[in-house]
């Protein structure tokens, strides 16, 4: 497969490279490696939401509320 990137963003990429002293090419890779786990666990959590709702379990606006108030507490 090849990707084409404009070329400011090929710059860019370079100069990460020889930051960090790697292949542009293997930064690409974990790149896009992060991308899929994150788009992979998001499309999960909506999966479940979406299961969730048509089961009728839902949560009252207080509720979700409550929860992020508690996870920034915590």
């Amino acid at each position: 497969m090849e990707v084409h990137l404009p070329a400011e963003k090929e710059a860019r990429l370079r100069q990460v490279a020889i930051r960090t002293g790697k292949d542009a090419a293997q930064l690409v890779e974990e790149a896009v490696d992060r991308m899929l786990e994150y788009d992979t666990r998001f499309i999960e959590a909506v999966e479940e939401g979406r299961a969730c709702a048509r089961r009728g379990e839902l949560l009252e606006h207080d509720e979700v509320v409550e929860r992020v108030e508690q996870m920034f507490r915590a």
